[in-house]
C-alpha cells in the first residue's frame, strides 16, 4: 500500500491524551490515528446508508419467511 504524509494541528490534550494511551497500550500512533481515520470513514458511510434506507418500504417478517421457504431457503 502506497503512503502519503498528512500534517494537521489539533488541540494540544488531544495530542497528549493520544500519546499516552498509545504509550500504556504500546501502539504506534501513526497507526492508531489511521486507525480512528477509518473507523470515522465507515461510520460515516454507515451513517450515509441509514438516512438512505430508512424510508424504503418494509415487509412483515411472515412474508418474507413465506417467500424464503418458497425459495427452498428455509
Amino acid at each position: 500500500m502506497s503512503q502519503k504524509q498528512l500534517a494537521t494541528r489539533i488541540d494540544a490534550d488531544v495530542k497528549k491524551a493520544v500519546e499516552e494511551i498509545c504509550e500504556i497500550r504500546g501502539l504506534k500512533m501513526n497507526r492508531f490515528i489511521e486507525d480512528a481515520l477509518i473507523d470515522k470513514l465507515e461510520e460515516l458511510e454507515d451513517l450515509e446508508d441509514l438516512t438512505r434506507i430508512r424510508f424504503e418500504p418494509t415487509r412483515p417478517l411472515e412474508d418474507v419467511v413465506r417467500d424464503l421457504k418458497l425459495n427452498g431457503k428455509l
